[in-house]
């Protein structure tokens, strides 16, 4: 099937008319092909996987799909970083956006495993299972599942270590963008933090496979007769109640590395308990949103993207929110857009988002929020900060998914564009990613 699937493609309608969140599965053939049907095969999706990738870019071995604590060979696994880092897989593959391809608003992501006219090359890569640790005796950014002190996550805090709130085996936070990308980038040649296309294509994935833009909407294991993925990923973990987490942990990780890993290569969500997180003998569960093998790719903490500087603009120094995207990790920079290409504008006020900019590149941020009927089940149902400066401009990062005392804002799309890259927060971390030459 595979030499047949590089000549097809497959993907989803988006029609900014409709204030629903679910979108319209659209594929180079709806029917079934001796059996099967494209858009439930998930050729694209179906190569991502799980993997113990080596620092001189090699993969290690493959993890077992449905069971990480075995290698694919059915031997055991080892995920502490002995073995390299637990990294997700991504094969190459192409797409095409058509604006209003299906008519007036009506707007077409596609995405196939063969080269066909027109469509644009996403390089094979390399992401993170886990919202990136950090190794603590070299700097070097990690995706490992590892409780010992060398990966103590959140500020590195030693005197938690023995209590409910240790910080061992969770991310590492309170790092600034210039920063996370040294660590990264310590880890050998082609290594970076979590790039805005990795997550743009993550969200436009799982918009494609369970057709809609709604990440939240509720797990359902079930799919559909023509064989489906229907439903979403759940609340992810968003539902921490704030003065809860700040007397716990002070507003630091509190979900392990590794949490999800039941679900394997899969997707869906796991409970977790945190003791003690409402007080003294008082235990909450959350749920761990996974997708593809990707770890809370929402909620928890908010990720840090490298590869965007957004220009925003006061309105007596030119009124724009200039969306600045460098696809070579080599132009990364904290301090221009040297290298970078303008992909439009980005919303300028808080809100719901309405529309994704889209463009020829799929860009996944706001062009407008709050605008019309915007809330939590309409549209894109996720939140956009941002903030506009009194006077001059301002070189600001994005920030993704959200974090984990806001709820509904929280998903795939929720985004801010309020910090310069110099910021380092308690609840704001990144991932690790690969791409070789």
């Amino acid at each position: 099937w595979s030499s047949y699937w590089k000549t097809q493609w497959y993907g989803i309608e988006i029609n900014e008319a409709n204030t629903s969140p679910d979108v319209t599965r659209i594929a180079s053939t709806m029917d079934e092909v001796n059996g099967k049907r494209i858009h439930a095969e998930l050729p694209v999706h179906s190569q991502i996987k799980g993997c113990l990738l080596l620092d001189n870019g090699t993969v290690n071995y493959y993890l077992d799909p449905t069971d990480w604590s075995k290698k694919a060979d059915g031997t055991a696994s080892n995920l502490t970083g002995a073995d390299g880092q637990v990294m997700i897989e991504w094969p190459d593959f192409y797409y095409k956006v058509d604006m209003n391809g299906g008519g007036a608003g009506k707007h077409q992501i596609k995405i196939s495993t063969g080269a066909l006219t027109g469509f644009t090359k996403v390089p094979k890569h390399y992401v993170s299972a886990y919202q990136a640790a950090l190794d603590r005796t070299g700097s070097k950014l990690s995706s490992v599942k590892n409780t010992t002190t060398q990966y103590r996550g959140g500020n590195n805090t030693a005197a938690w270590d023995a209590a409910a709130n240790s910080l061992l085996g969770k991310p590492a936070t309170n790092i600034n963008r210039t920063n996370f990308r040294t660590y990264a980038r310590a880890r050998g040649t082609g290594f970076n933090a979590y790039g805005y296309n990795d997550h743009k294509w993550l969200f436009w994935l799982f918009a494609i496979q369970y057709a809609t833009l709604n990440s939240q909407k509720a797990v359902n294991a079930t799919k559909t007769a023509q064989g489906y993925f229907q439903g979403g990923l759940g609340n992810g973990v968003s539902t921490a109640n704030g003065t809860e987490w700040n007397n716990f942990c002070a507003y630091y990780p509190f979900i392990p590395c590794g949490a999800s890993d039941s679900l394997g290569n899969g997707s869906g969500e796991v409970n977790y308990e945190v003791t003690d997180f409402g007080g003294t003998g008082v235990n909450r569960t959350f749920t761990v949103a996974r997708f593809l093998g990707h770890e809370n790719p929402f909620g928890h903490i908010w990720m840090i993207l490298d590869g965007v500087n957004i220009n925003i603009q006061s309105a007596g120094s030119g009124g724009e929110s200039q969306v600045w995207v460098a696809d070579n990790p080599s132009a990364w920079n904290d301090s221009n857009y040297t290298g970078y290409t303008n992909r439009g504008l980005l919303h300028r006020a808080n809100g719901y988002m309405n529309k994704a900019l889209l463009g020829a590149g799929a860009e996944f941020v706001p062009s407008e929020a709050g605008i019309s009927g915007s809330g939590t089940g309409t549209y894109y149902c996720d939140y956009f900060y941002t903030s506009i400066p009194a006077s001059g401009t301002s070189l600001r990062m994005l920030f993704v998914g959200g974090v984990a005392n806001i709820g509904a804002d929280d998903g795939f799309a929720c985004s801010s564009s309020m910090s310069a890259p110099s910021r380092a927060d308690v609840h704001v971390g990144s991932r690790l990613r690969f791409e070789g030459a």
